[in-house]
């Protein structure tokens, strides 16, 4: 069951035409299996499910990571309230919508919605 403000999912670069090299790696090292979305999204659930994204437009510098909400709204008006800067307002992706904000230490997260 997906609980509101916690963590949900990890994104992480596979940009440079790396995610081929990444699948087979984690693959190898440790039997992960992906589901592809595209010729540039693999998703993975090993756990903590996540997946790599090889669109350099929206790879994210570092690995993301992803809250879950049940309101995507109330999350986005919670994050600024508590002084979080909003990096990327609440937009559409397949699967539901999200939006990306840096916490008072400049680390950024997304909080996503169905």
């Amino acid at each position: 069951m997906k609980l509101s403000g916690k963590l949900d999912y990890l994104e992480m670069p596979a940009t440079g035409g790396m995610l081929d090299r990444l699948k087979a790696f984690y693959s190898t090292a440790f039997a992960w299996s992906f589901t592809d979305y595209g010729p540039t999204y693999s998703a993975f659930a090993e756990g903590l499910d996540g997946g790599f994204q090889a669109d350099a437009s929206e790879a994210p510098a570092k690995p993301l990571p992803v809250l879950y909400s049940q309101n995507l709204e109330d999350a986005f008006a919670a994050v600024e309230s508590a002084g979080g800067a909003i990096i990327r307002p609440i937009y559409p992706f397949p699967g539901g919508r999200r939006f990306h904000f840096a916490d008072p230490a400049g680390n950024e997260l997304a909080v996503w919605g169905e």
